[in-house]
């Protein structure tokens, strides 16, 4: 009897230790590593790679008049060289020369945004910023389409989500690991608020600039106001539609309404239209995106 237990347990003892070998096998994904002493030693897990890279090595902008530094340089005309996301001025320090160095901004840095551009025409411009493989795509783009002729010529909400959805696409399609930067659209409200202090900015504005907003600037009755409202809402409402798009997308970052949210005074305006950012108003933006691009993720 004394016999038949001894064996029973030498069987039990070598089929727990079969058991537990395969069982640590497969819990380590194939195996442990033997240490100098002999003994079997579970090898690290490796760190996960983190989703947002604070330090891309190259940059692309995609987007509008702002991002083209128009009228920060002279009157109606783009001045890239002072663009908040990859102009080489050292008077704003890009985004773009705060990420690389000034060397290095000047060969890995593109610019595809237009003067004028709506959220529609971002396909377009995401696939000539793909072709040079950046490793972070800027977005400011939405002013224009809260910028029309009239209220009622407004970008719809439900067009510029589907519009914004189809430029992350584009850009998906041909790089999925490309980190996104979304700024929120500027609060046009407060741009007439302060350019209209200004006989020269307000008579620029009559040539056409954001006649939805910035028309007829001195008028405060109840149509204006009413009028001026409407087009700060739409505004509200793109900015919604850029953080929710944005946060489906693991790469993608919004800037948390930092720029809508700027308190853009008459120094950080175009003292020729007294509404785009002026050099410094560039570079404030430059600083913001810096930041945002840079932080912790929370």
């Amino acid at each position: 009897m004394r016999k038949r237990n001894r064996h029973a347990r030498a069987v039990l003892a070598g089929t727990t230790a079969a058991v537990l070998g395969l069982a640590g096998c497969d819990a380590l994904g194939g195996g442990d590593a033997e240490g100098s002493s002999g003994t079997r030693q579970a090898r690290p897990s490796p760190s996960p790679t983190p989703l947002w890279d604070s330090s891309p090595s190259s940059v692309a902008a995609v987007g509008d008049s702002i991002t083209r530094g128009f009228d920060a340089c002279t009157v109606l005309a783009d001045c890239p060289e002072v663009s908040w996301a990859t102009g080489g001025s050292a008077e704003v320090n890009s985004l773009a020369v705060r990420l690389l160095g000034a060397a290095k901004a000047a060969t890995h840095s593109w610019n595809y945004a237009t003067t004028g551009a709506r959220m529609a025409d971002l396909p377009a411009q995401m696939t000539q910023a793909a072709a040079e493989k950046p490793q972070l795509v800027t977005v400011m783009a939405g002013a224009n389409d809260a910028c029309r002729e009239s209220t009622a010529a407004m970008t719809s909400v439900a067009d510029f989500r589907t519009e914004f959805q189809d430029a992350l696409s584009t850009l998906r399609r041909a790089l999925p690991k490309t980190q996104v930067y979304v700024t929120s659209v500027p609060n046009l409200k407060r741009l007439w608020s302060q350019g209209r202090t200004n006989v020269l900015g307000k008579q620029v504005w009559k040539l056409g600039l954001c006649p939805s907003m910035l028309g007829d600037a001195d008028a405060l009755d109840a149509a204006a106001t009413a009028r001026r409202d409407t087009v700060q809402k739409r505004v509200e409402d793109y900015n919604s539609v850029l953080a929710e798009v944005c946060a489906k997308d693991l790469r993608c970052r919004f800037d948390g309404g930092a720029v809508y949210d700027f308190r853009f005074g008459t120094d950080q305006l175009s003292h020729w239209d007294w509404f785009h950012p002026s050099k410094d108003g560039q570079a404030r933006l430059a600083e913001l995106a810096y930041r945002g691009v840079t932080a912790k993720a929370g």
